[in-house]
């Protein structure tokens, strides 16, 4: 009777023919001393992603790795060109500093491909803690740093496999619709619907997003039409053809909208300004998001500023103690309470 033999553990030899390079040089990488062999980055994480595909001692050799402390923290953010994540990184860098920690930082525009050569990169380079903020796929990232050796956190959007700490969305949501449809009745007389316009339906944040929406138009009695939420992304241009393309088909669009964030709220200011619609009698808008410079637009516009340093706060502190209050932490957004 034929027996199946026990499949044959792979061996420094084995990567380093996969590898294209000498055992010593994988020997090297997997304890952590390739930098003083002078061993190029790119080589030591081909091998490190050699060993992670071929199951050789990920833990082992993660923790042969970890022997010195590298003082690196990294983050990889999706956009800097809005005030909301270029704060976020402001505010990382100089709370890392502080620590004595040095602060790596790369953009992924939102590609999860990059996002994961970000993250391999990093690793190579020994961070001891990277933090995934707006990453497509935070989970795939956390799966990566566990099998290096280092830890993770999630910033703005949660996963599963690693603590997130995010805005509320939902009740800070639920608070800038509600402001809204009142900044709509005082202006106009009538407290009628709102436009939800921008965001992706299929992410947490839209999502829990407009759930405050549809309830706080339940809270106040208010109907709400269901072809009016246009999570249509957040490129200034999608905001402005999703208002083109609803006008073309209604005449006319709401006079109070809830803006997603201020990407999207500079779409729908150029929509605004080509359009006959509003000549004379601006609408009423309210923008999960915060830009000082929104006041010289003119308009009445309601903001909600996600709180950057409440939530850095509790990054740092799971950084500097190792200790949770749970898999998810939701920060409360900041409102101007002098006008309600």
């Amino acid at each position: 009777m034929n027996q199946q033999r026990p499949q044959k553990k792979t061996t420094i030899y084995d990567l380093a023919a996969l590898a294209g390079t000498s055992a010593s040089a994988v020997s090297a990488v997997l304890n952590g001393n390739w930098k003083k062999r002078r061993i190029s980055s790119q080589l030591a994480e081909k091998i490190t992603r050699i060993a992670e595909e071929q199951g050789y001692a990920v833990n082992m050799q993660a923790s042969l790795l970890r022997r010195e402390k590298s003082r690196i923290i990294g983050m990889i953010v999706p956009k800097y060109d809005n005030r909301y994540f270029g704060s976020i990184v402001e505010t990382f860098e100089i709370m890392a500093r502080e620590r004595g920690l040095f602060p790596i930082i790369t953009c992924t525009l939102r590609d999860p491909d990059l996002e994961v050569e970000a993250a391999r990169t990093m690793l190579s380079y020994q961070v001891e803690w990277l933090i995934s903020t707006g990453a497509t796929d935070p989970d795939r990232i956390t799966d990566i740093c566990l099998s290096a050796g280092a830890r993770s956190l999630n910033l703005d959007l949660p996963g599963t496999k690693a603590t997130s700490i995010i805005s509320d969305n939902f009740a800070g949501a639920r608070e800038l619709t509600r402001r809204t449809l009142v900044n709509l009745k005082r202006k106009t007389g009538e407290m009628s619907p709102l436009l939800f316009i921008g965001g992706r339906g299929t992410d947490h944040n839209t999502a829990e997003r407009i759930r405050g929406f549809q309830m706080a138009h339940q809270d106040l009695g208010v109907p709400i039409e269901a072809h009016h939420i246009l999570a249509c992304g957040y490129a200034p241009e999608k905001a402005s053809q999703a208002l083109s393309a609803l006008t073309a088909s209604e005449g006319i669009v709401p006079r109070g909208m809830f803006v997603n964030s201020t990407i999207s709220l500079e779409g729908v200011m150029r929509w605004i300004k080509s359009s006959p619609q509003f000549d004379g009698t601006p609408p009423v808008i309210g923008c999960f998001d915060w830009d000082p410079f929104v006041a010289l637009l003119g308009q009445d516009i309601e903001m909600a500023r996600q709180d950057v340093k409440g939530m850095l706060q509790f990054v740092f502190e799971i950084v500097d103690h190792g200790v949770t209050a749970g898999p998810l932490i939701e920060v409360p957004p900041i409102f101007d309470t002098q006008r309600h």
